[in-house]
């Protein structure tokens, strides 16, 4: 592409998918203003630094903030792109999703949004989110015309192109892999797919519209929580026959055409353990296998715990005379999946957590992917996972350092499979 067809854009939420989206257009010479409501990120990005792990983007932020293709500030200015990447939780303790982080978003940057500028929505959304943000534009500026209503003569273009990247390579995956392009017309979804194309050597594959792309996120991890409910629910089944999990699901995976995941303590991440949710809320009648999915993966994490009370009572019995404030329980990973430090809807963490809450003794945590321990941890101890002497270990994340390792000396919870 011989000149960029966009020369300024901004993205709004510079957490796990917007920065590294923001540094990898900056490292196309595509000036990029980052907007973010914590002032102590947009200080760290401003002097080119970043504020979680994950593996190069450190290197790409410091080199482009260098160059001055990258800036960071709290509030949103004139750009010829918005991409907007902030969180959606659920309501509350309810499993519906919030969507006023990306209604903030869109009512923030609507007075700077000028003729001719394209909107994309990255954050998952539930069904209709995209056509709701529209409408949030539309009510702040009246002036402009936008696709819902003036169809393809609009003044704003909009579309929904969801991120689907696995953390730990994010650099990497925002290159290669496919992106879904959800347009609300035609137009919209080919201004974004010249912006994607700036980048992006995967396939950009345009969607017959932002509700197509909307499903397609939620699909792609309610299969893969679909999937992961298997095994953890046969890592149920085998602990109740007395059967080796690991072994049975190695020799089922010979079968040419069968492929069992590995089970865990859970399922955790802002991604899979939310998104099914998202469908559920939407369609509960119809959505019955992904809610009895989403309840088993949501339950592993009291049956680890439970575990792990049976394995200080068998110590107990085997050492009369100690009380449960006497054994040490040695918890290793807290992070949602191996080899990163995002903890968000981490079974790891909240397992730790109330580990933290009912057990009497010394609490060990080993997690070497991050600096200190999280609010709710206070009163635990941080190792480096050298020599550990505990009477309980439990492993819940099997992080590169971990895997291979020697079995330690004492009881053992494990439930990656990493000591079996």
């Amino acid at each position: 592409m011989s000149e960029l067809p966009f020369k300024r854009i901004s993205v709004i939420g510079l957490g796990y998918i917007g920065l590294p989206t923001a540094a990898l257009f900056a490292s196309h010479k595509v000036e990029v203003v980052g907007v973010d409501v914590n002032q102590n990120t947009v200080d760290s990005i401003n002097r080119g630094e970043v504020h979680f792990v994950e593996p190069d983007l450190d290197l790409v932020v410091r080199e482009v903030v260098k160059e001055g293709y990258l800036r960071a500030t709290t509030v949103p200015e004139p750009a010829e792109a918005f991409l907007i990447a902030v969180p959606t939780p659920f309501k509350g303790d309810q499993y519906a999703p919030d969507l006023g982080f990306v209604e903030g978003a869109a009512r923030a940057i609507a007075p700077v949004l000028q003729v001719g500028n394209l909107v994309i929505v990255e954050s998952t959304l539930p069904v209709g989110a995209t056509e709701a943000m529209a409408g949030w534009l539309a009510e702040v500026r009246p002036d402009l015309r936008f696709p819902q209503t003036a169809g393809e003569g609009s003044d704003i273009y909009v579309a929904h192109c969801p991120e689907r990247v696995l953390p730990g390579k994010v650099m990497q995956e925002l290159i290669t892999n496919d992106r879904v392009i959800g347009g609300i017309t035609a137009v919209c979804s080919a201004r974004a797919k010249a912006l994607y194309e700036t980048f992006v050597t995967g396939d950009c594959v345009i969607a017959s519209g932002p509700r197509v792309a909307e499903m397609a996120k939620l699909t792609e991890n309610s299969f893969r929580d679909v999937n992961i409910a298997f095994a953890n629910e046969l890592s149920l089944i085998c602990d109740k026959t007395n059967i080796n999990v690991w072994e049975l699901i190695s020799l089922a995976n010979r079968h040419p055409r069968v492929h069992i995941l590995q089970p865990g303590p859970g399922v955790g991440g802002h991604c899979i353990a939310v998104d099914p949710w998202f469908i559920v809320s939407a369609a509960p009648e119809q959505a019955r296998l992904m809610r009895t999915a989403r309840e088993v993966n949501d339950s592993k994490p009291k049956w680890v715990i439970e575990k792990v009370h049976a394995a200080i009572g068998a110590h107990l019995t085997q050492h009369p005379g100690k009380t449960a404030a006497d054994v040490t329980l040695a918890v290793y990973g807290l992070a949602f999946k191996p080899d990163i430090d995002d903890l968000r809807e981490s079974p790891a963490l909240a397992i730790a957590k109330r580990l933290a809450m009912q057990h009497p003794g010394p609490l060990l945590i080993v997690e070497p992917n991050i600096e200190k321990l999280p609010s709710g941890l206070e009163n635990a101890l941080m190792s480096d996972g050298s020599n550990v002497s505990a009477d309980v270990h439990v492993m819940l994340v099997d992080h590169q350092s971990f895997r291979n390792s020697a079995s330690p000396v004492g009881s053992i919870v494990d439930t990656r499979g990493v000591w079996h």
